[in-house]
């Protein structure tokens, strides 16, 4: 399920993204859920990957879970923030920078347990990607 989920959603979603002029993405609209554009630098090419994502908010900032459906690795775009090469989220069609900080122990445990109350599927996906440690990251307003 989680190939079918990476290979046709993130594309419907891209068709969904183009064709309303970045107001929103199918997959959003299907399940309410909170899906935002994260724009990131490749670590080693340089160049901008974006990808849809869920954002939960916490307070003014926004937590991304880096779940990759619960596959053996992590999403690229969790090594590229953590290289720190510059990052950018486009939420309410509106872009702005974000500075990324990788939360661990008690902080990582409660962002992960708030994101899954949104989005139970992360539960799953620990439990599929162990033993791997899914890399939950804080996404701050700041310069890209």
């Amino acid at each position: 399920m989680s190939w079918c989920l990476s290979h046709a959603l993130e594309p419907v979603d891209r068709w969904s993204w183009r064709l309303t002029g970045g107001r929103g993405f199918a997959s959003a609209w299907l399940s309410g859920l909170p899906v935002i554009l994260l724009t990131t630098r490749g670590a080693r090419s340089g160049e901008a990957r974006t990808a849809p994502v869920l954002g939960i908010r916490d307070g003014d900032a926004l937590v991304v879970i880096g779940s990759n459906y619960g596959r053996d690795r992590s999403p690229g775009w969790a090594f590229n923030l953590r290289a720190g090469a510059g990052a950018s989220i486009r939420v309410d069609g509106r872009e702005r920078g974000v500075v990324a900080r990788e939360l661990t122990g008690a902080e990582r445990d409660a962002a992960f347990a708030r994101a899954a109350g949104v989005y139970p599927a992360y539960l799953v996906y620990r439990r599929r990607a162990a033993p791997r440690v899914i890399p939950v990251f804080r996404l701050e307003s700041g310069a890209s």
